[in-house]
């Protein structure tokens, strides 16, 4: 019989994984605070955390900053049934072993395994998830976290995962940034976005930005990737918060911050990430478009 998993927040992420769970056998009860995508997965659903960690032993959650998980946590404790806590969220190592010590006083085992890899790899299945737990815990979720993508494990402490997390989404955020500032120079100076991004992709320039956030979202001007600037500004702003902490210079991880601040405030929290390269654009009077 196929085990039954719970799992909390169905959003943009949330939602695809859910349903790779369903397609992999498992029984999946889920709880969002938006009713209408709870019930749109397909899955059983639950009227809180609590009760979807009353009918299940592992709770998996997808939430949006680290204050809603912490909140999350302390309901689900309240389940009857729950033993282990899954968060694929993004929350920084500090909130993880927070987390980890709420739980663990109430004899629920706490695992960080953030995500990597967006709302494509969510859907497809192939996620990079950064797991931060026991070996033999590891043992016991790797069967459930697989059908949603690959999973790596990065330490035995709680954190470990989240660490991992701010690492690479900081290199995420300043492919993005870096690529806006080059291409905006490259349009002013007469050159042609496309034919740009060709030479970028053919070359040591190849990045993440450069192979998808510009041709799909971007030149198009669509601007439409599926990740608010809101979040990866959160994101940003707990890897600056962690790197103070270890003692490790982020110069240009700040400048990063900074322009992601801007355009936070000119284009709305809500804005897709890709809105950066308008404040970029906005500078320099140009816009990058493609054919």
């Amino acid at each position: 019989m196929a085990e039954h998993i719970g799992f909390i927040g169905v959003g943009r992420m949330g939602d695809p994984m859910v349903r790779n769970l369903l397609k992999a056998g498992f029984e999946v009860t889920v709880y969002d605070t938006n009713a209408a995508a709870a019930a749109a997965v397909g899955a059983k659903v639950a009227d809180s955390p609590a009760a979807v960690a009353s009918v299940a032993e592992v709770v998996i959650v997808s939430l949006p900053t680290p204050d809603v998980v912490r909140a999350v946590a302390l309901q689900v404790a309240e389940g009857s049934k729950v033993k282990v806590f899954i968060d694929v969220s993004t929350t920084g190592p500090k909130m993880a072993v927070e987390v980890a010590g709420l739980l663990a006083a109430k004899g629920i085992s706490a695992v960080d395994a953030p995500v990597t890899g967006g709302v494509g790899g969510a859907q497809k299945g192939t996620l990079a998830i950064m797991v931060g737990c026991p070996k033999d815990m590891l043992a016991r979720i790797t069967p459930i976290l697989s059908a949603l993508g690959k999973v790596f494990h990065l330490g035995e402490n709680p954190g470990a995962g989240q660490l991992m997390k701010l690492a690479n989404n900081l290199l995420s955020a300043a492919a993005l940034a870096v690529t806006s500032e080059v291409m905006v120079m490259g349009v002013k100076g007469g050159l042609d976005a496309n034919v740009m991004l060709d030479v970028i992709n053919s070359g040591t320039g190849r990045n993440s930005a450069s192979v998808d956030k510009f041709p799909k979202a971007i030149l198009p001007r669509t601007f439409d990737f599926g990740f608010a600037i809101g979040l990866l500004l959160k994101d940003i702003r707990l890897c600056m918060h962690e790197a103070e902490t270890l003692g490790v210079p982020m110069i240009c991880g700040n400048a990063i911050k900074e322009l992601l601040t801007i355009t936070a405030m000119r284009q709305g929290y809500d804005a897709d990430f890709t809105t950066i390269v308008k404040s970029v654009e906005e500078w320099a009077g140009v816009e990058v478009k493609g054919k």
